[in-house]
C-alpha cells in the first residue's frame, strides 16, 4: 500500500473519530488550539516574538561566560580551563569562551544581556528532573503541563488564536509546550508539515467528512478540525515564498536557526517558537565537542541578527537561552565536567539592554563542588511573559517573580 493511500486511509478513520470528538494525532491537537483566545495580560507589541532555545545536556556555563581574572578558576581547571590570553573579554573579570566571536560581536552592540549564576532552589542533578523543572517553571512540581502551554491556556479568556502562535523545532516535544487546553504543534523539521498537510486529495477528503452531519457539538469539532488544516496549509504556502539568505552553517544550530528566520520572516501569526539542540552532556573529552557547540550556537546566532535585521523585523524577535544545569566548578578525571548548578543564560536582541546582571561567579563560595544560584530562572520567565508576550506570569508561574530590567522602558 502506498504512502498516499495509507494517509488517506488514516485521515478518513481519524475523521470519523473526531465526529466522535476524540481526533487523535496532529489533527485532534491543532484542532483543540482553535479554541483558544487572546490574551487579556499586559499590553505588548502584537508583532514581538519570542524565541527560546534550549541547550540541552547541561551547559558549562564557566567555560563559556569565563571568569578569567579568578585564579581559582585556573586552580579548579588546570586542564579544561581556558586561558586568559584566549578569552574574548567583556570586562575585566569575565569574558566569552574563543569559540563564541559572533555573540561577542552582538555584546558589543549592546543586543546580549548576560544573566549570571541562573538556577532555582535545592538544585537536582538529574537531566530528565532538571530539565522538568526549567520546562514545568516548578522547583516542586506542583503545577502540571509547562509554562509556555500554562501560557495558552490561560488566552482562553478571549476570541480564538491562530493554531501556529507557538511553534516547536524539535525531534520530541518539549514538556514546556504541553498544556491543558493548548496543543502547540512541534516538528523536527518544517519539511515535516507538507507531510502532515498532504496532497490535494487529502484536503478534499478532510473538508467532506467535516461537513457531513453532527450534533452542534461535533460540528465544533468538525469547524476546529478545518481551521486547523487551514491554519497549516498556510503556514506550508507561507513558508515556501521565503528562503534564508544569511549563510548559515551546516551543524544543528545553524539548520534550526535557518527554520526559524523563515518563520519570523513569513508567519505573523507565530509568536513564540521553541527550538532544542542537544550535546551538552560532556563529561569527557569536552574542550573539542564544547567549542563546536559553542561555535555553532554563536555563529548561527550572529547570523540570524543579522538577517531579520534586513528583514526590518529585529526589533521584534527576542531570544532567551537556557540548559538545564550548568557543570561542576571543577574539572574531572575524563577531561569533563559533571552535572552541576547554577549557569549564565543569554537574552539576546534590539529590544534588550546589554550587559550583566546578577554577581560574577564566586568559586571561593560553593555548594557541593557546585555555584550557588543568585537568580531564579523564573525572573527570566516572568518578565518574558509580563513585557514581552503579553502574559500573566503570577498566574503561568504560580507566584509572584521580580522582573530583571533587561529590557527597555
Amino acid at each position: 500500500m502506498g504512502d498516499s493511500i495509507s494517509r488517506r486511509e488514516l485521515l478518513y478513520k481519524g475523521g470519523m473519530i473526531a465526529v466522535g470528538l476524540a481526533a487523535p494525532g496532529w489533527l485532534s491537537s491543532l484542532a483543540k488550539a482553535d479554541v483558544l483566545k487572546r490574551s487579556v495580560g499586559n499590553p505588548i507589541d502584537p508583532d514581538g516574538v519570542l524565541i527560546v532555545i534550549q541547550l540541552s545536556g547541561g551547559n558549562d556555563g564557566l567555560n563559556t561566560v569565563i571568569p578569567y581574572a579568578d585564579s581559582q578558576y585556573y586552580t579548579l581547571r588546570p586542564n579544561l580551563g581556558i586561558p586568559a590570553d584566549k578569552v574574548l573579554r567583556l570586562n575585566e573579570h569575565v569574558g566569552l569562551h574563543p569559540a563564541m566571536s559572533g555573540l561577542e560581536t552582538l555584546y558589543k552592540e549592546k543586543k546580549v544581556a548576560i544573566i549570571q549564576n541562573v538556577g532555582y532552589p535545592r538544585p537536582n542533578r538529574s537531566h530528565f528532573k532538571s530539565m522538568d523543572i526549567w520546562n514545568q517553571a516548578s522547583p516542586t512540581g506542583e503545577v502540571a503541563h509547562g509554562w509556555i502551554g500554562r501560557h495558552l491556556d490561560l488566552m482562553a479568556t478571549g476570541g480564538p488564536v491562530n493554531p501556529v502562535y507557538a511553534l516547536g523545532l524539535s525531534t520530541e516535544k518539549p514538556l514546556a509546550l504541553s498544556a491543558e487546553k493548548a496543543s502547540i504543534p512541534c516538528f523536527a523539521s518544517l519539511a515535516d508539515i507538507q507531510a502532515m498537510v498532504g496532497d490535494a486529495d487529502t484536503e478534499r477528503l478532510l473538508r467532506s467528512i467535516s461537513s457531513g452531519a453532527g450534533s452542534s457539538e461535533e460540528k465544533v469539532v468538525q469547524k476546529a478540525n478545518v481551521a486547523a488544516f487551514d491554519a497549516m496549509v498556510a503556514l506550508r504556502d507561507q513558508l515556501k515564498s521565503y528562503e534564508a539568505k544569511g549563510k548559515y552553517g551546516n551543524d544543528r544550530f545553524g539548520q534550526g536557526f535557518a527554520q526559524i528566520a523563515q518563520l519570523v520572516a513569513t508567519s505573523s501569526a507565530t509568536r513564540v517558537i521553541y527550538f532544542s539542540v542537544g550535546g551538552f552532556d560532556t563529561h569527557a573529552r569536552q574542550a573539542d565537542a564544547h567549542q563546536n557547540l559553542l561555535k555553532g550556537f554563536s555563529d548561527a546566532m550572529l547570523t540570524f541578527q543579522r538577517e531579520i535585521e534586513a528583514l526590518g523585523k529585529s526589533k521584534k524577535v527576542m531570544v532567551v537561552v537556557f540548559s538545564e544545569f550548568g557543570r561542576r566548578s571543577y574539572e574531572n578525571a575524563s577531561s569533563g565536567t559533571d552535572h552541576g548548578a547554577a549557569a549564565p543564560m543569554f537574552v539576546i536582541g534590539d529590544a534588550v539592554k546589554g550587559g550583566f546582571y546578577g554577581p560574577k561567579p564566586n568559586l571561593m563560595d560553593l555548594t557541593d563542588g557546585d555555584l550557588k544560584y543568585a537568580i531564579d530562572f523564573r525572573q527570566v520567565y516572568a518578565t518574558a511573559l509580563d513585557r514581552w508576550i503579553g502574559g500573566e506570569s503570577e498566574r503561568v508561574l504560580a507566584g509572584k517573580f521580580e522582573h530583571i530590567p533587561f529590557l527597555g522602558a
